[in-house]
């Protein structure tokens, strides 16, 4: 019996940690998707959309499947799913990994301001500027849609919905963005202040470079804690290690059946 790992996925290390499990022979690899994207790229293995229910539902799809391990390499701000998983984990007693990019840190000439949510940010912005570049996602846009009095440019891989603020530009794109496309973007558009949250990555930092050096603030959302007692590992080679694909062989799932 090949040893079956469920990703919940949705970001790149996501992406790179399935296409690594399936070129070891011997693996099956099933990547699960939340279904927020309508066009996500293609990803080996396979793929599974939607929801499972709560962690019950997730706890019985792990069961009937014959699922091995469990790795969540969701958004780090996915925090209702992360709980989910580390309730699942726990009552199937399956090994759970979250893998999870290590977070942002400010240097030198950075003006960070940091904040515990988005309304938190919210309601620091009309301190700081009056045009402001919005990368926090498109669901995140209704924290902001009380300000009235200020200009935002949001930039989301898809249009945005209701509720969002009444003056409001949206960019269409995806990363990853260079330094030099953030700088032309902000002076395009006059920002003064950006607001993201500390999503980590290379993929979509050289807006903090740019901000830098066009000494602008920016609002930094912090992440949600993690549930307590979960093994975290910062990147894909670490969680393959961690994995130990030799003991995730039959009688892994043998011991967890028992």
């Amino acid at each position: 019996m090949s040893p079956h790992v469920l990703v919940l996925g949705g970001t790149t290390e996501a992406r790179r940690l399935a296409a690594e499990l399936v070129a070891r022979s011997g693996v099956r690899v099933t990547t699960s998707l939340a279904g927020r994207v309508s066009r996500p790229g293609a990803l080996e293995g396979d793929v599974r959309v939607g929801g499972f229910g709560g962690a019950e539902g997730l706890a019985e799809w792990l069961d009937e499947q014959g699922v091995d391990a469990l790795v969540d390499a969701t958004h780090p701000f996915a925090a209702g799913i992360t709980a989910n998983a580390a309730r699942a984990a726990a009552a199937t007693r399956l090994p759970l990994l979250v893998l999870r990019r290590p977070g942002w840190q400010p240097g030198p000439g950075d003006r960070w301001h940091p904040v515990d949510s988005l309304d938190a940010a919210a309601d620091l912005l009309p301190e700081l500027g009056r045009r402001v570049f919005l990368t926090t996602g498109r669901l995140g846009l209704a924290a902001f849609a009380g300000l009235t009095g200020l200009h935002f440019v949001a930039r989301s891989v898809e249009p945005p919905e209701p509720p969002m603020p009444p003056r409001l530009d949206v960019v269409l794109a995806r990363g990853p963005f260079t330094v030099a496309d953030e700088s032309a973007l902000l002076r395009e558009h006059r920002v003064d202040v950006v607001v993201t949250k500390d999503s980590g990555g290379e993929a979509t930092a050289a807006k903090l470079t740019a901000a830098r050096q066009l000494g602008l603030p920016v609002v930094v959302v912090r992440r949600p804690p993690l549930p307590a007692d979960v093994t975290v590992v910062p990147d894909v080679p670490t969680a393959l290690a961690r994995l130990g694909l030799g003991g995730l062989g039959p009688q892994a799932g043998a011991r967890r059946r028992s």
